[in-house]
């Protein structure tokens, strides 16, 4: 029996323990509602007026004007992640953290220990809910897609048990786009073959679900009846550190443009060294005024440094950025990580004076702060210019 324990509204439920009075408001959590941004997360109350996450802020606020628009404590919703998760380590013996707000959780042959698993969901939403004040929805399944599928199903603070066997029974009348990995496009291509519910799956041979959809009507085919994964991985590695940022106004200025792409290399970089890894590829993402996406990639020897990620990263964007199209969006992200010794160089003698230099920027970082300090692009020889000079 696999749990799949999702917390309602996350965000903002967060933020009314802190702020009590946001009870029973329209909540979201994006920002500026005349900025750029998008919907982090919104109420319930908000949802009444069309509102949903990864929706435009600008969008939001038409929508809904009398809401109440906020930046958020990222910081806190780690924290109270958390506490949920230590709460959850004391019940389940395998435990797997999906998300910040969402956990999964094996209790198979637990019934003798714990009795109902109904009871059991009932008690980790009360000493959730008493230990840290956030309301959860759970789903109990025999695998991970039906837990998810049935956490869903019952919110805000529902439980949703699915008797092995009678998946197809609970998973007939859904919408097809509550099912894991549909998104907006494969919802499109399932619509215009008039599926509409997983009971439309269920009535289709698989060779014209596979014949059709590829590999995406396979694992739609299997879910819809009822299969998915058993086996919760217990420590994700961590597969990528990226930075991006939406412009607050469109921008074609390759000068402003190379500078922002030079402030999210030092914040990933920084990030790079924090957790000791080197990495090994670096991707750039753009997205120009009309939407389109471009992303670039290039693989190197594994490195930390901020400047040899950013001579990099810099000409990934001008081998990306070739239209005149203003841009809305640009981000970069390490990948293919490393957690051997520092990268080696051709003269170890200049490498040996750059280390120190890193070193000392990552101590006066920790002390004052990410800001208290920015390598300045320049090149190699005048940073050791420098560093011999200090």
């Amino acid at each position: 029996m696999i749990f799949h324990l999702d917390l309602d509204a996350f965000f903002v439920s967060v933020e009314r323990i802190l702020d009590p009075s946001l009870n029973d408001k329209p909540v979201i959590v994006g920002g500026d509602p005349h900025g750029r941004g998008v919907v982090a997360a919104c109420s319930y109350e908000a949802r009444k007026f069309g509102l949903h996450s990864a929706m435009p802020i600008r969008q939001a606020y038409r929508l809904c004007p009398q809401g109440i628009y906020i930046h958020g404590h990222h910081e806190e919703y780690s924290r109270y992640s958390g506490l949920v998760k230590e709460i959850l380590q004391r019940y389940a013996p395998i435990l797997e953290q999906a998300s910040v707000d969402e956990f999964y959780m094996d209790f198979s042959g637990c019934g003798k220990i714990y009795g109902s698993l109904f009871k059991l969901a009932t008690e980790l939403q009360s000493v959730i809910k008493k230990e840290t004040g956030l309301p959860c929805s759970v789903g109990i399944g025999s695998n991970k897609t039906i837990a998810k599928i049935a956490s869903d199903f019952n919110k805000p603070a529902g439980i949703t048990f699915v008797i092995k066997g009678r998946e197809k029974d609970f998973l007939h009348p859904l919408p097809v786009e509550v099912i894991p990995g549909v998104g907006k496009k494969f919802l499109v291509q399932l619509n215009s073959r008039a599926i509409y519910k997983i009971g439309d799956v269920l009535k289709l041979p698989l060779d014209f679900i596979t014949s059709s959809f590829g590999k995406a009507g396979m694992d739609l085919w299997e879910k819809a009846h009822g299969k998915g994964n058993t086996i919760l991985t217990i420590e994700r590695e961590q597969k990528s550190i990226s930075k991006e940022v939406t412009l607050s106004n469109d921008s074609s200025d390759k000068k402003e443009l190379i500078k922002v792409l030079f402030m999210l290399t030092g914040r990933v970089c920084q990030t790079l060294r924090d957790q000791y890894s080197l990495a090994s590829t670096i991707s750039v993402k753009i997205r120009y005024s009309d939407f389109e996406t471009v992303l670039r990639s290039h693989t190197i020897k594994p490195t930390d440094d901020d400047q040899t990620v950013f001579e990099t990263a810099k000409e990934l964007f001008e081998s990306a950025y070739q239209r005149r199209v203003a841009l809305r969006l640009i981000g970069i992200k390490l990948s293919n990580f490393s957690s051997s010794g520092r990268q080696e160089l051709l003269f170890e003698e200049v490498q040996e004076k750059r280390d120190k230099l890193i070193e000392a920027v990552n101590v006066l970082r920790e002390k004052y702060g990410y800001s208290a300090l920015k390598l300045g692009i320049t090149s190699e020889s005048e940073i050791t210019k420098r560093f011999n000079k200090d």
